[in-house]
């Protein structure tokens, strides 16, 4: 027959496993404010360069404030007309009641004169409403940006009619530092890793958890890391999805709303992970998984296999494989199912196969 074929295995044995998952998602900002004018008026000045960064307070349109400081002058004055009438009221009323008491007036007289009293007080409390809400309009001629962050482009120039609370912004403005990204994650993938999480076959890895890494468009890995936010609690019908939302730091804008982004969000730890060299499987006539362990007796066996995921250049096997099978992942064409072979000896091990979870050395992946 020959010389006996020579081949390399792998002892399997378990070790701790990070499970990520690769998500496609998309960039959507912090903060978003549409922002409106809250009076009618005309527009004066804009006083922002579009695309640039503005702070919140900043005044971001002048809408000409002669009309309103008229209508605060207005208030002022009748509220000044208010005020004087006052006291000569109040003597009066007390005088009456004076006199009410002695029955040197009707008790109509003095009813009327308090009333004429309170009457003149109620305009008084009017006419300082009135100064206040025109202080307000007043104030509502700067038109301010609620929030900090990048300013897009403005809809109206210098010299534009606009009307309160209109529905087109004038412009918008977005925080982008941090930046949210929206991934959805099919129910099937939630329902399994739920299912995995109560089997016991993954450890939540505490804080580790939360951390998502993120690769941009063009497949280059993001700097910073983000966090889990949440889970959205209601599920898309139309594509069987729930929304996980992360948030990333974002300090060089290099991320920007509607971008195409894919998350790398870790599942957990599976503690008792089997990893075989993706080389080392083959298929049977079905199709189905399967390797060729060299037994204790020197023969070739085929073994199926359940294979679960890639993890990097090898399959993690959830079934089908025992801690100490030698699996053999070099030689694989020269031996087949029930024949003898024996194990190469790499250097420094004879005959011991190689150290767990290792590919062989170059000199015996020589075929």
């Amino acid at each position: 027959m020959g010389m006996m074929p020579e081949v390399v295995t792998m002892v399997v044995t378990q070790q701790p496993v990070t499970l990520t998952t690769e998500l496609p998602g998309r960039t959507s900002p912090y903060l978003i404010a549409e922002i409106r004018p809250q009076v009618s008026g005309l527009i004066l000045k804009r006083l922002f360069t579009e695309g640039s960064d503005v702070k919140a307070g900043d005044v971001l349109y002048q809408i000409d404030p002669a009309p309103f400081q008229a209508a605060l002058a207005s208030a002022e004055a009748a509220l000044g007309r208010a005020e004087a009438n006052l006291p000569a009221l109040r003597a009066r009323a007390e005088r009456f009641k004076e006199l009410v008491a002695e029955k040197a007036v009707s008790q109509q007289a003095y009813d009327d004169a308090a009333s004429a009293l309170r009457q003149a007080e109620a305009d008084v409390q009017y006419w300082k409403a009135t100064v206040e809400n025109a202080r307000i309009n007043l104030g509502y001629t700067k038109i301010t940006s609620p929030i900090s962050g990048r300013i897009g482009k403005s809809s109206v120039t210098d010299g534009a009619i606009v009307t309160a609370y209109q529905p087109m912004a004038l412009a918008t403005v977005q925080q982008l530092d941090p930046i949210y990204v929206d991934v959805p994650q099919s129910t099937a993938e939630l329902l399994r890793l739920q299912r995995r999480l109560s089997e016991g076959r993954l450890a939540r890895g505490g804080v580790e958890q939360n951390t998502v890494q993120l690769l941009l468009e063009d497949g280059t890995p993001y700097p910073h890391e983000g966090a889990l936010q949440f889970r959205d609690v209601s599920v898309d019908p139309s594509t069987a999805t729930v929304i996980l939302r992360m948030v990333f730091p974002n300090p060089q804008g290099v991320l920007l709303p509607g971008m195409f982004v894919r998350a790398l969000i870790k599942e957990g730890v599976n503690e008792r992970a089997i990893l075989i060299p993706q080389q080392a499987v083959t298929s049977n006539s079905k199709g189905n998984p399967l390797v060729m362990l060299l037994g204790t007796n020197g023969i070739v066996e085929p073994r199926p296999l359940v294979i679960e995921r890639a993890v990097g250049d090898k399959w993690l096997v959830s079934g089908g494989l025992a801690p100490g099978d030698r699996v053999i992942v070099e030689g694989l064409q020269r031996i087949r199912p029930g024949m003898p072979a024996k194990e190469a000896a790499p250097a420094g091990a004879p005959g011991q196969g190689m150290p767990p979870g290792q590919m062989p050395p170059p000199a015996a992946r020589a075929h």
